[in-house]
């Protein structure tokens, strides 16, 4: 970056400003009061960009002069924030060497509030001057907010000690609030006026013992957490630490504040929503303790990350594209770097959408930092080279550009000022000379992002005749018992007993396993029989085909994303129809191992042999993306494996493709 006093857009700047003079007055006459040295023309000539290109840092050096001798010569901060430095208040002024726990609660309350604006100053400071990396930036900030929430914990817990003594869970252990961070601050990317996303939770229920009063863990604590919030949201001389916002937690608002794990687990397990997913890739455990993370992890990563291939999540991606899309339209927010077209949700949802969809058949895609999955996604062909380093781009300088927006007043903004002055600031603080460079440049990085955003996920809409095919089936299964409805439906195609397969399809439509399946299913497979029944008008054995697929349908019943897969992907039911054609073992072997139909996806890997090299290539890949040390993953990878291959190599063996020599030497590779 050009330094301001070098840049002749900082002059013109400068010179609009009418209190310009009044703004070194106020941090003279406040250092001169504290009895500090005034500030000579040289120092101001070098501290003078910041306060006049953040009223926020302006403000906070008026009240706390001192801080501009550490900003004289501060380069880079050695060490993260943390509870322990938060406590002992050593690195703060005025802290009277007293301990947190030694403070009564508006003195405690100061104190976080203190250490909290002191970190935001140098900051926000190392940020104007590009001496800090965005990630470096938001990892800090992250860390800021884990030291507070930790370090109110343990003052609210001492509070309430000798009142309503401990929460110990069964095994007598020591139970603490688990604190859950989610969206950014998760993801340790905090913004720099960020609110923070928070789920409480507790380990198990019982009674707290050894105080005055005993109190349910749910009373208890609500109680903390109640605490919690009041601590860092509430306003007061001081200001604010963080304010909370607590509606992820499950059932939102009307929720309780603080469920037990076991409660946690029931509810992502049965009630879940798909947007939920999205919200837990970057959910973290941020106060609690090493058992805390590991039971919450348990039941998150089942959760957010299917073993199969998740092909189930592309309707409601879908859905959360479409919302996003209809949202920008409504609000008319083009202004709004976050929300508005290409701006920093488009490109999370990029990133996100490829985790939710891959995760759990690759564990490299379960990374919660954006910057630290994107080259992943370029390593692993999930998206090109050239699209992932345009993504960086983007979000590196859309989220830049968030920071000296809300860097001005300590204010939570996205919006982009209208404001000539206003913009002109801004576009210095990113290290732009001019609001037009900058703003061509963030268009310039908007465009590419609604690009990617838009081919990302195809709508695929339907024609007007693939929908009346549709409903047709989804009455069919409310009425399985109508055969001369399910005859029509059939009708087009050239069947050698069509009064049987009538026969057989109610029987199938007419299952308990169908009677009760949930709604999302059922439209599902209406959809697939729907494409399916139409790909069969040209097949010279239909009823051979359906009486082959319909056993792999029941396999499947319970696991309809499978059926999301193959109408995600019409010419894998075209490899399905013609693998349960030429033999009976495909329809065997699939009913039996419902994953294999992912092989269906890719004519170019399901008709080509692998070479014995290429299953050595092949293995090693799938092995590596495993979690070290994770024997059981280990084996069932590898039993996978040998059941893909083998499909494959039938596949060939059927299509001639392989001579019957050849299969076995493929075999025997495999071996």
């Amino acid at each position: 970056m050009t330094p301001p006093a070098l840049n002749p857009v900082y002059d013109a700047f400068c010179a609009q400003l009418d209190n310009r003079c009044l703004l070194v007055e106020a941090i003279q006459e406040a250092r001169q009061q504290r009895g500090l040295t005034l500030l000579t023309e040289q120092q101001v000539a070098v501290l003078e960009p910041l306060w006049l290109l953040s009223d926020y840092l302006h403000q906070q050096c008026v009240r706390f002069p001192a801080w501009l001798d550490d900003l004289l010569v501060l380069e880079a901060l050695p060490t993260l924030p943390s509870m322990e430095d938060l406590i002992s208040g050593q690195s703060v002024v005025a802290t009277n060497g007293l301990t947190i726990s030694e403070l009564d609660e508006s003195a405690m309350m100061a104190r976080l509030r203190l250490y909290r604006q002191w970190w935001m100053v140098r900051l926000i400071a190392l940020d104007i001057q590009q001496k800090i990396s965005l990630t470096d930036l938001t990892l800090r900030l992250s860390a800021l907010a884990d030291a507070c929430v930790n370090a109110s914990i343990q003052w609210s817990t001492q509070h309430y000690r000798a009142l309503y003594g401990q929460a110990l869970d069964a095994s007598g252990e020591l139970q603490s609030l688990i604190v859950i961070g989610m969206g950014k601050l998760g993801g340790n990317e905090l913004n720099l006026s960020s609110d923070i996303d928070l789920i409480f939770a507790f380990r198990e229920h019982g009674e707290t013992s050894g105080g005055k009063k005993s109190l349910s863990h749910q009373e208890y604590f609500t109680k903390l957490g109640q605490k919690l919030i009041q601590h860092l949201d509430q306003i007061t001389a001081d200001g604010f630490v963080f304010r909370v916002d607590m509606r992820l937690r499950p059932f939102g608002q009307s929720g309780a504040l603080v469920l037990n794990m076991d409660s946690l687990e029931n509810y992502y397990q049965d009630q879940g929503r798909d947007w939920e997913r999205y919200a837990m890739i970057k959910a973290r455990v941020m106060a609690g303790n090493s058992t805390d993370v590991a039971e919450f992890e348990m039941l998150r990563k089942p959760f957010v990350y299917r073993k199969y291939l998740d092909f189930g999540a592309i309707g409601a991606l879908r859905d959360l594209k479409k919302m996003i899309a209809k949202e920008v339209r409504r609000k008319d927010i083009e202004h709004n770097i976050k929300l508005g077209e290409g701006g920093i949700r488009e490109v999370e949802f990029i990133a996100q959408a490829l985790q939710i969809l891959h995760g759990g058949r690759d564990s490299g895609l379960q990374r919660p930092a954006l910057l630290k999955v994107l080259p992943y996604l370029a390593e692993q062909d999930y998206l090109s080279a050239t699209d992932v380093e345009q993504l960086a781009n983007a979000y590196q300088l859309l989220r830049r550009t968030e920071h000296a927006l809300q860097a001005v007043k300590d204010e939570q903004t996205q919006l982009l000022p209208n404001d000539e002055i206003e913009r002109t600031r801004i576009a210095l603080m990113v290290g732009y000379a001019s609001w037009e460079s900058l703003d061509s440049a963030l268009w310039d990085v908007r465009r590419n992002v609604h690009r990617l955003f838009l081919e990302l996920i195809d709508d695929g809409e339907e024609t007007s005749e693939e929908i009346k095919i549709q409903d047709t089936w989804r009455l069919l299964l409310k009425h399985a018992d109508d055969k001369d409805a399910i005859s029509d439906a059939l009708d087009g195609i050239v069947w050698q007993d069509k009064d049987a397969t009538v026969q057989r399809i109610s029987v199938f439509l007419s299952s308990k396993n169908i009677v009760f399946m949930q709604p999302i299913g059922q439209e599902r497979l209406a959809i697939f029989l729907a494409m399916f029944v139409s790909q069969l008008e040209h097949e010279s054995t239909p009823d051979l085909v359906m009486d082959r697929v319909l056993p792999i349908l029941e396999a499947v019943l319970r696991r309809t994303a499978y059926l999301v897969l193959l109408c995600e992907n019409p010419t894998a039911i075209t490899h399905l129809i013609r693998l349960c054609r030429e033999s009976a073992w495909f329809s065997e072997a699939i009913s039996a191992t419902p994953s294999l139909l992912d092989e269906l996806l890719d004519a170019t890997t399901l008709f080509c042999p692998p070479t014995k090299q290429m299953l050595e290539d092949e293995l090693q890949q799938i092995l590596l993306r495993l979690p070290e040390g994770d024997e059981e993953a280990q084996m069932d990878a590898m039993r996978r494996f040998r059941l893909s291959i083998i499909l494959r190599i039938a596949a060939c063996d059927i299509t001639n493709i392989l001579p019957i020599m050849k299969v076995s030497d493929h075999l025997t590779w495999l071996a």
